[in-house]
């Protein structure tokens, strides 16, 4: 499904338009999606007199494309929600427009993504069908997560606690009025009737706006059951009812906030305006004004404005809050910049290649933003439990009252507040809030960490992954070869050996070349100037050095000439380790042998001990190097498997049969091995603050080049499902609990109100826990 339709992470929406049209093709008999391995796959049945396979496959891609073409995405913020019933209320309005085949509306993240067909609707109409509802849809702004940054969002932030002390000290009052026998009969009951109203004052307009749309929610419920109380004369319970519930809601909107904000501090990480240098003037801009192609002088202590490039200067940048990598790493002319990085000790000239809404900074923000309205299997599970609960609880109330007076002759009185509990009881206010509280936690803090997570789905996968296939170059390995093996002759020194080979390799620009010259300058040694010098195309360099012959090569240029066996033997040796041999003669002498390989990555090792600690139980290595390389990378790193040598699709077909058996990740690049990211149950790319495709196809990104985040990416997400199990656990067995004390007589409304807000109030803060995980490891932070 990966390949057909990049970025599809359910059966609905596209996929099911993909499917409708594919089912309309002639001689196509059935398509649906597999869910048999940890990858979703389009199962395509055909007849074979009507149609061949390749002709199907064909058919199957030619239409993934016109559907991706007609059907398009959006994202907004959405303005005016103070609850997560609201969130449905948008959710349950776009639904039901024409040409909208998906909406996923997030009250955690004030976010909307939806899809529709282009050719049935537009988003004018879309945003004045919300508009019409009171809600506000609002062009995000690029790189922040919070609408209210611009605009503000609605009279809920503002009034919503103020309302919340006016009914508790109205309720304060009233029980003062009553215990002091002030004000007569009327004056305690006025107190709580205004602290119902102040107490319910966005609870009535959330339910009118759902009624409105015909549906019934939690503050629904809520009202019915304070207006049920008060007209029975318990009006205490009413008022104390609507307060409870008002506070919770106003604390839970206040703990969304600052999720919310978390993320949006990562945009405060870069300056609002930025040095223009235009000739020999500067001058201060905002950075929205600056284009492509201009230059930006940053000074030591600034932070970085734009992403970029090095035109002039030499420094240190501290790119932590970016990457999250703890140490800092020297830039120079025609090396990349990050917004929000900081210039350390030396002076930069940068010209701007990305406008400051298209940096990597902006784009984690939205991307991190868009993520929690991207539902997970617990988030899609609690929203389908939470549709259930809502009529249930208003056909089982009245039921109970009926039968609790008709049946068991309780007193009318007693049984219509029986049924009353059983509505508070019944309501899903923790359970509407116990996931999406978590993963926006979860998802903020590993984007501080330089970890971008797309989503609750992908959140989830990280955390019940039990594999993981690797990348061997550049992920386990530097990514370059390096001498590892100076092997000099008898009575050469090692310095003659490294300074001849350099100065043949200085005049050529193949990565072995870079590493032996590379070598010779680490170690200070003189490199003297070759001449003559004649590259043999597969084997080596031949030149002259001091008017004399010297030849630095594989073992294959040396054929035909008398090579000593210490020489051969060493060459083989090397060979049989995984390194590749280089030899060095000069005027008919072998100087020595000289070993190289692309080495394995300091952190590699940690990375795969820690991942088993972790409960990761298997781990492989995908590489196209040959066979005997690859083991010896792998036997240095530790890893379980090694499969090699392979080409792109070898590695798809490797992460489909490993994900069978395994929920796998697949990490690499992102760029070369994207297809065998996309096949695997959730791909992680390496290194995505300087790859625009690794943001893009990745599950997951490492945004620095420190494999280390991985285990803590992993720890993360594991810790994350389990607070979202326990949050669901405590949402449904509150609930669960409190219906039988209600049915039973054992609890009164005020005690299954207590009970059931503050149910509320742990799961926000259960999930909210997360934003300050830190993880066994301190490295990344």
């Amino acid at each position: 499904m990966a390949d057909l339709l990049p970025g599809e992470i359910d059966e609905h929406g596209r996929t099911e338009k993909l499917v409708e049209e594919l089912q309309a093709r002639a001689g196509i008999t059935r398509v649906h999606v597999r869910r048999d391995q940890s990858i979703p796959e389009l199962c395509v049945h055909y007849e074979p007199g009507q149609i061949g396979l390749e002709e199907a496959v064909g058919l199957a891609k030619l239409t993934s494309s016109q559907v991706a073409s007609r059907y398009q995405a959006k994202s907004w913020f959405v303005r005016g929600m103070d609850s997560s019933t609201c969130a449905a209320v948008v959710e349950h309005i776009l639904t039901r427009s024409k040409g909208v085949i998906q909406a996923n509306v997030s009250y955690a993240a004030e976010r909307v993504v939806i899809e529709y067909d282009t050719k049935a609707t537009n988003l004018k109409q879309l945003e004045a069908r919300v508009r019409s509802s009171g809600y506000e849809l609002e062009e995000p702004q690029k790189g922040h997560a919070c609408s209210c940054h611009a605009h503000g969002s609605g009279l809920a932030p503002l009034l919503e606690m103020p309302l919340c002390f006016a009914a508790g000290a109205l309720l304060a009052v009233g029980c003062l009025l009553s215990y002091l026998h002030v004000g007569g009969v009327y004056g305690p009951q006025a107190c709580f009737l205004l602290s119902m109203f102040c107490g319910g004052f966005f609870a009535v307009r959330g339910a009118w706006n759902s009624a409105t749309q015909g549906r019934a929610d939690i503050e629904a419920l809520m009202i019915l059951a304070a207006v049920g109380a008060g007209l029975l004369g318990k009006l205490f319970e009413g008022g104390f009812l609507l307060f409870l519930f008002s506070l919770a809601h106003a604390l839970e909107h206040r703990a969304m906030e600052k999720a919310r904000k978390s993320i949006e501090s990562l945009t405060k990480l870069r300056p609002e305006n930025a040095l223009r240098k235009r000739g020999d003037k500067l001058e201060t801009v905002p950075i929205n004004q600056l284009m492509r192609g201009d230059r930006v002088l940053i000074r030591p202590g600034d932070r970085v404005p734009v992403d970029g490039v090095v035109r002039d200067g030499v420094s240190t940048l501290d790119q932590a809050a970016v990457t999250g990598e703890s140490v800092p790493v020297t830039r120079s002319p025609g090396e990349s910049v990050f917004a929000g990085t900081v210039n350390v000790d030396g002076t930069l000239e940068v010209e701007v290649t990305r406008l400051s809404g298209e940096s990597v900074l902006a784009r984690v923000v939205d991307m991190v933003a868009e993520a929690e309205a991207r539902k997970g299997p617990s988030q899609l599970f609690a929203r389908r439990v939470e549709q259930r609960f809502v009529p249930i609880a208003l056909a089982g109330a009245p039921t109970l009252t009926l039968v609790l007076w008709l049946g068991f002759h309780v007193p009318v009185a007693d049984a219509v507040l029986r049924g009353i509990s059983v509505l508070v009881a019944a309501s899903p206010c923790a359970l509407a809030i116990a996931t999406p509280a978590a993963v926006l936690s979860a998802v903020a803090r590993a984007a501080k960490s330089g970890v971008l997570v797309k989503g609750g789905s992908y959140l989830e996968s990280l955390g019940n992954l039990n594999a993981i296939a690797f990348d061997k170059t550049g992920t386990l390995t530097e990514g370059k070869p390096k001498v590892v093996v100076v092997q000099a002759g008898e009575g050469v020194s090692e310095q003659d050996l490294l300074s001849t080979a350099a100065a043949l390799e200085n005049q050529s620009s193949h990565p072995l070349a870079k590493a032996i010259v590379e070598e010779a300058a680490s170690r200070n040694y003189l490199v003297p100037l070759a001449s003559q010098t004649r590259a043999l195309l597969g084997k080596g360099l031949s030149g002259q050095l001091a008017g004399e012959s010297v030849q630095v090569g594989s073992l294959s240029m040396f054929e035909g000439q008398n090579i000593p066996s210490w020489v051969h033997d060493g060459v083989i040796k090397l060979q049989e380790s995984g390194r590749t041999a280089v030899v060095v003669e000069r005027a008919g002498k072998y100087l020595g042998i000289l070993g190289l390989a692309d080495v394995a990555r300091k952190d590699a090792v940690r990375t795969i001990k820690r991942l088993r600690s972790l409960g990761v139980k298997k781990t492989v290595m995908l590489s196209g190097d040959n066979l005997v390389t690859a083991k010896a990378v792998a036997g240095e790193v530790g890893v379980d498997e090694v499969r090699a040598p392979l080409m792109p699709e070898d590695k798809v077909h490797a992460v489909r049969e490993l994900a069978k058996q395994n929920t796998v990740a697949m990490i690499g690049d992102g760029v070369n091995d994207a297809p065998a990211l996309a096949s695997a149950s959730i791909g992680v790319a390496m290194g995505g603050a300087g790859s625009d495709v690794a943001l893009e196809t990745a599950d997951v990104v490492l945004m620095g080049d420190n494999l280390e985040a991985l285990p803590f990416a992993v720890e993360l997400a594991r810790h994350s499902v389990r607070v979202i199990k326990q949050n669901l656990f405590i949402a449904i067995g509150v609930s669960a609990m409190l219906v039988t004390a209600s049915c039973f007589g054992w609890v009164k409304i005020s005690e299954a109100v207590v009970l059931h807000e503050g149910s509320t109030l742990v799961v926000v803060g259960n999930g909210l826990r997360l934003l300050w995980f830190k993880g066994s490891r301190q490295a990344v932070a």
